[in-house]
């Protein structure tokens, strides 16, 4: 839709889009042509999208003959979609009105029968994405993800060890995707325009993606939370002793107990286990 249909649309809906909830409508025909590409959406696909907003997307994805589970917080714009959207679509849009940090893959408990991955294509509402994403890396894992991410957080994303941006999450993102090229994309594509820099971040799974225990998790998490000082102290402390080995082992890696977290490769952190 262009600006001025979405504009139409959500005046007759009533609806100012609430900041809070990061509504900010596409409408740039390019980029949601350009998610479907990044996403290889095909008929036989099973696709998730967070926040649906006024179907802009979802339109596409179901032209595209992919069969789509959405879950849309807003009760007015649920409601809109079920009534423009689901009747048109009624054997391929499963669409669910809740939080997409109750249900991150909106109704879709897993994978059909016919058709064993899913993807997700969606314009993420940025508050979310650190904790959604979070989420998402656990069994059912999407076969490919393509998201509009804050410019910001898809640089932490994608960050590499020795640099600022590096923590708990470029760990455990990157320890099951790959991350494929994307593109930043201006705000004009963007009915209200943002305020910050967004990008399309492009990922799919690897073919023996490493998923931490819960426990290790937490202490990965809970060294980031104090970055600044070194391992060994952050590790005695949790771990005592048992933490020791682990420590020794990051030699092979040219470091040692001094090293802070963000200096240690992921390939370490999959070495270490919480208790």
């Amino acid at each position: 839709m262009t600006p001025t249909q979405t504009s139409s649309i959500l005046a007759q809906l009533d609806h100012r889009p609430r900041k809070n909830l990061g509504q900010n409508f596409l409408v740039d025909a390019n980029i949601v042509a350009k998610s479907l590409k990044l996403a290889e959406v095909t008929p036989a696909d099973e696709i998730v999208e967070i926040g649906p907003g006024l179907g802009t997307l979802t339109a596409s994805l179901l032209q595209a003959g992919a069969k789509v589970w959405a879950v849309e917080f807003d009760a007015r714009l649920a409601d809109h979609l079920r009534t423009t959207l689901v009747p048109k679509y009624p054997d391929t849009l499963n669409l669910l009105e809740g939080d997409a940090l109750d249900f991150p893959r909106a109704a879709l408990s897993a994978p059909s029968a016919s058709s064993p991955d899913f993807k997700v294509v969606a314009n993420l509402p940025y508050a979310i994405s650190t904790p959604w994403l979070d989420a998402m890396l656990q069994h059912p894992l999407a076969s490919r993800m393509v998201l509009m991410l804050q410019l910001e957080a898809a640089d932490r994303f994608a960050a590499s060890p020795g640099t600022k941006q590096f923590g708990a999450i470029s760990i455990f993102l990157q320890s099951v995707y790959e991350i494929d090229s994307g593109h930043k994309v201006p705000a004009n594509c963007f009915h209200p325009r943002p305020e910050v820099e967004s990008f399309l971040f492009n990922i799919r799974l690897k073919p023996t993606p490493f998923l931490f225990a819960p426990a290790t998790r937490i202490l990965i998490r809970e060294c980031f939370q104090q970055r600044r000082k070194q391992i060994g102290a952050l590790l005695k402390k949790k771990l005592g002793d048992g933490g020791v080995e682990w420590i020794n082992s990051l030699n092979a890696e040219g470091l040692d107990y001094r090293a802070r977290p963000e200096q240690i490769p992921i390939s370490a952190w999959q070495r270490l286990k919480g208790e």
